[in-house]
């Protein structure tokens, strides 16, 4: 049994930086994304930067990437540094997604520039 989100993609995708476990589970891709489905933003930030901790490597999918952001994001709303770290991704992976990605930086942008007062 993995103990972590990141235990379970280790052991799926494996890792550029380090040797995958030996696990004697039988690995469905469905599991892992119903434990990503219903992970905490941690978990799922955990995830993400142990195994893709420069962005533009690891082994994870691109899809697991989106929809891990968009997961943290949901969970985040406000958080500007997620949006452009998100919006980052996309642009790796883009250009399908160059608009949301754009989308996201002002969304930051904008809650940067918001007055903490609400004038």
């Amino acid at each position: 049994m993995h103990n972590t989100l990141t235990e379970h993609a280790r052991c799926i995708y494996g890792d550029e930086y380090r040797p995958t476990p030996e696990c004697d589970q039988e690995h469905q891709e469905h599991y892992f994304t119903e434990e990503l489905t219903f992970a905490d933003a941690d978990a799922i930030l955990a995830m993400l930067r142990e195994l893709s901790p420069h962005r533009v490597d690891g082994q994870l999918p691109v899809w697991v990437r989106n929809l891990s952001y968009r997961l943290v994001l949901l969970q985040r709303p406000d958080d500007p540094t997620l949006m452009r770290e998100a919006a980052e991704n996309l642009w790796l992976h883009g250009p399908d997604w160059d608009d949301i990605a754009a989308d996201l930086v002002r969304r930051a942008d904008a809650l940067d520039n918001e007055d903490p007062l609400g004038r």
